[in-house]
């Protein structure tokens, strides 16, 4: 393939050059890439998946002629992709290369037309369309009701204390329906509206807003925030300062969240020179909850690109458990339902195996007769209570049951 990348003339808002029914999408403050059209889709299944995407990609790159005249994180060949959480999903895993790239990022716009080598043609990026009205539509239990979810809790902590994992992320399902034509961008808008610092995604259908990046590769150095342990915002000041303090000291959510980091570094020891994180975690405020969080940041030593270190790291003790395959082996027989891509990295990679990818958090899949499921887990340890993980689950449907709403 060819890749070429100039500087363009600004658009105001990227979102309006997405697609209406199939964007692809990876934001944050208004600055990432949209991307336009399908040039390449490659599919993956299976335990090796993501290992044999990175080898897919490092062929496809060292093959391919990029010109490049911005030099800014998500310029070049880039794909967009998204991974299915469990190695037995039936849902696919894809890398989709687009026809063209529109970017924005430290206030330079750009645009790279992706074509198939001997083939001139020249695309321009299409006229911006302003964005529809969102859909509305209100969430359902689905695969398990609440009394249901709160039994599976009730039975992971049991797991727990007969010593079979130390913890265990349990998750729900909710569904609504969409007109099969409803304007899929509306969606992305409110939650790019509502959650800025959040990484705005869609690919292949799934969309959401993810406050946690699994990994950020840029010039040999990455960088990774863990989410582990939450609560619920407070209704004043006064009360959210006491929410966040109290998530601060609890032991429960403080155990939760070292499983959680502990998982990341282990995970990343073999690819890096040095790594550095904090010793204790900072409360990280959303506008619907506060978060347990601890930044990593590495310097890589072996030349892995972002997909192999995303291959290392999936999935974390955050979204699955501790230790990893005990807790997914529990997560196999007390979830009545498959995630698909819920809980599974997604984000994007470019030629030099830089890229962004999160964990597909706060998020829905939406098939193409307009059916959307949503999911939001909780992560189980020995002092859980079912009733205060099903509120957990609650808050963290807020923002795909807001957007709908």
């Amino acid at each position: 393939m060819r890749a070429v990348t100039a500087t363009a003339h600004p658009h105001e808002v990227l979102l309006e050059l997405a697609d209406l029914r199939d964007p692809l999408v990876a934001l944050r403050r208004d600055d990432g890439i949209i991307g336009i059209g399908e040039l390449l889709r490659l599919e993956f299944s299976g335990p090796d998946r993501l290992t044999e995407a990175a080898e897919a990609w490092r062929g496809i790159s060292a093959a391919a002629d990029v010109k490049d005249g911005v030099g800014l994180a998500g310029c070049g060949l880039v794909a967009f992709g998204t991974f299915a959480f469990a190695d037995s999903s039936t849902a696919a895993s894809v890398l989709v290369v687009p026809q063209l790239i529109v970017g924005r990022r430290d206030g330079v716009s750009w645009v790279t037309r992706i074509t198939v080598q001997g083939d001139d043609t020249v695309t321009e990026p299409p006229n911006a369309a302003p964005i529809g009205e969102r859909p509305r539509a209100t969430l359902a239990a689905a695969s398990l009701s609440r009394e249901g979810f709160t039994a599976v809790v009730g039975s992971a902590v049991q797991a727990i204390r007969d010593g079979r994992v130390e913890k265990v992320v349990i998750a729900r399902d909710a569904v609504a329906s969409i007109p099969p034509d409803a304007d899929r961008r509306a969606l992305l808008s409110e939650l790019a509206d509502r959650y800025p610092d959040c990484l705005t995604f869609a690919v292949d259908g799934l969309i959401g807003a993810s406050p946690e990046t699994l990994v950020s590769v840029h010039a040999h150095e990455a960088s990774a925030r863990v989410l582990a342990g939450s609560t619920a915002r407070g209704a004043g000041s006064a009360d959210d300062a006491a929410a966040a303090a109290t998530l601060a000291t609890s032991q429960k959510d403080l155990d939760e969240h070292a499983f959680a980091v502990r998982s990341v570094l282990d995970a990343l020891q073999p690819h890096v020179r040095a790594i550095t994180a904090s010793e204790l975690p900072f409360t990280l405020k959303l506008p619907n909850l506060w978060h347990l969080a601890t930044d990593i940041e590495m310097q890589l030593g072996d030349g892995a690109s972002a997909l192999d270190l995303v291959a290392a790291l999936h999935p974390t003790a955050a979204v699955a458990g501790s230790p990893r395959d005990a807790a997914l082996e529990l997560i196999g027989e007390l979830e009545p339902f498959d995630r698909g891509r819920y809980a599974g990295p997604v984000g994007w990679i470019d030629q030099d195996g830089d890229g962004e990818w999160v964990i597909a958090l706060r998020c829905a899949r939406i098939d193409d007769d307009g059916a959307l499921t949503a999911y939001a887990g909780a992560g189980i340890v020995i002092d859980s209570d079912p009733d205060s993980e099903l509120a957990e689950t609650r808050m963290k449907f807020r923002p795909i049951a807001d957007a709908l709403r």
